[in-house]
């Protein structure tokens, strides 16, 4: 400050110089530029280094312009009027010019709040977890507005979430005050600032900041932002709880559907069969033999479906550990093939390996499990008699093996579907029987090995499953 002043008598004292000594001009020159020097000075440096160059420009036009020169008497009444115009004018127009900057410092003050509160609002939309939310909070108001620390505190919370380890001042029991009585609380100071999070009329919590003083405005933005976001958040996560409890009804009855269908199948056969072995005396041998083949055939259907079920679940909880050796993917094929001969019926099975296929980190059961599926669904899904094709190749550092028939097809709305538990293609669930899981079991599996399943397919033309493995044990 002290430099300030004595700057602002320079700057009187080099106008001085220069009409004195180096320019002559006439007095009403010498005001003027004395009157510009002070609205300089003014502007940079305030009222109060203003009205100091004021006084001491008046003394020096006085002293140095105004007859008798060098002296500070005046001889004309007119050059008395002409003095205390000047010093007149020049504290006005120093007022004046204090008052643009404080309103030009204002102004800006608040474009920059806008601008952090802005910033803010978006940074408050990033998560709708509210206690991560909770947990940002404290950190993006240190971030945005500059402060050195903030904490929040809810009713309903039994922590105050803070933006770094110490309480810096913004105690619980303040912020506990401050929500019990609705005010904002402003210690000046301390620095530090506690206001209530306001939703309408209605208190939701508190917040605190410490180290700056930041605008009641600006505060009252912050609380509104706030409690705007928490309110968001824990509407969000109530509709997000009410979606999965819609959601787990679903499938829970999706579920019972399904297990109650595929279950009623088998069972509905058994007893039938059964019932006519107890109820007729009269069956010959090969009608014995043939009701008898029924209830096992049956009874293999029913193990496995019990069986998907166990290992669907297995997998879901991730208890099924795989034993990973390098392996050609022609020894799951094989095994694959061997396994499903039963179902393939007439179908013949094409392979077509290249001759320089790597070895494949994988578990070679499970990956033949998830080739019988394959084979299976393409030999129920094809007409009778039509070839079934496997191929694989190297792409991107993965083996991509494909399975691909001459069925009906998937539309495009179902192929992402199709994978999931339970689901069954619209255009087949009443025609061929399944339970829904044989896909998902085998997304599940080649998960597993950190490779990815799919489809693609065309309606009326057939489709082409596939599977990638990673060549390296590093990906899984």
């Amino acid at each position: 400050m002290v430099f300030r002043y004595a700057a602002a008598a320079a700057v009187v004292a080099a106008v001085t110089f220069t009409y004195k000594s180096i320019i002559h001009v006439n007095p009403t020159t010498v005001a003027l530029s004395f009157l510009l020097a002070v609205l300089v000075i003014s502007a940079n440096w305030g009222l109060r280094c203003a009205i100091f160059a004021s006084f001491i420009a008046a003394l020096a036009f006085n002293y140095y312009f105004l007859p008798p020169i060098g002296k500070f008497t005046i001889q004309d009444p007119q050059n008395w009027v002409a003095l205390f115009a000047f010093l007149a004018t020049a504290v006005i127009a120093s007022e004046l010019s204090e008052r643009a900057r404080r309103e030009t410092q204002n102004a800006n003050d608040r474009r920059r709040d806008v601008e952090r509160l802005y910033s803010f609002s978006q940074q408050l939309l990033s998560t709708d977890n509210m206690a991560e939310l909770l947990n940002a909070i404290p950190r993006y108001i240190v971030e945005s507005f500059l402060v050195r620390s903030a904490a929040i505190w809810l009713p309903n919370r039994a922590d105050v979430y803070r933006s770094g380890p110490t309480a810096d001042g913004l105690e619980l029991y303040d912020l506990q005050q401050v929500n019990e009585r609705g005010e904002p609380r402003i210690e000046t100071p301390k620095r530090l600032s506690f206001v209530p999070l306001r939703m309408g009329v209605r208190v939701v919590g508190s917040f605190g900041v410490s180290g700056a003083l930041l605008s009641r405005e600006t505060l009252e933005a912050l609380s509104s932002l706030i409690a705007i976001a928490i309110e968001r958040a824990g509407a969000m996560e109530r509709l997000s709880r009410s979606e999965a409890a819609r959601a787990s009804e679903q499938l829970r009855s999706v579920l019972l559907d399904s297990v109650t269908h595929a279950f009623r199948t088998p069972l509905t056969a058994i007893k039938a069969s059964v019932t006519s072995m107890l109820s007729s005396s009269t069956l010959d041998e090969s009608e014995r033999q043939e009701l008898l083949t029924v209830i096992n055939e049956e009874s293999d259907r029913l193990n496995r479906l019990v069986g998907e079920a166990a290992e669907m679940a297995q997998l879901e909880a991730g208890k099924v550990e795989l034993q990973v050796a390098p392996h050609q993917v022609s020894e799951a094929i094989d095994e694959a093939i061997q396994e499903s001969k039963p179902s393939l019926g007439q179908h013949p099975v094409e392979v077509r390996l290249p001759d320089d296929l790597p070895s494949v980190p994988m578990d070679v059961a499970r990956i033949a499990e998830v080739l019988t599926q394959l084979l299976g669904n393409a030999a129920k899904y094809s007409p009778p008699e039509s070839p079934i094709y496997i191929t694989a190749e190297v792409q991107n550092e993965k083996l991509m093996t494909s399975v691909a028939d001459r069925g009906p097809g998937i539309e495009d709305m179902e192929q992402s579907l199709i994978f999931e538990k339970f689901y069954r293609g619209r255009s087949q669930r009443l025609q061929v029987q399944g339970t829904g899981m044989g896909l998902a079991i085998a997304k599940a599996i080649i998960e597993a090995h950190g490779g990815q399943i799919g489809v693609t397919s065309q309606p009326g033309h057939g489709s082409v499953f596939y599977f990638t493995l990673p060549l390296s044990q590093a990906a899984l």
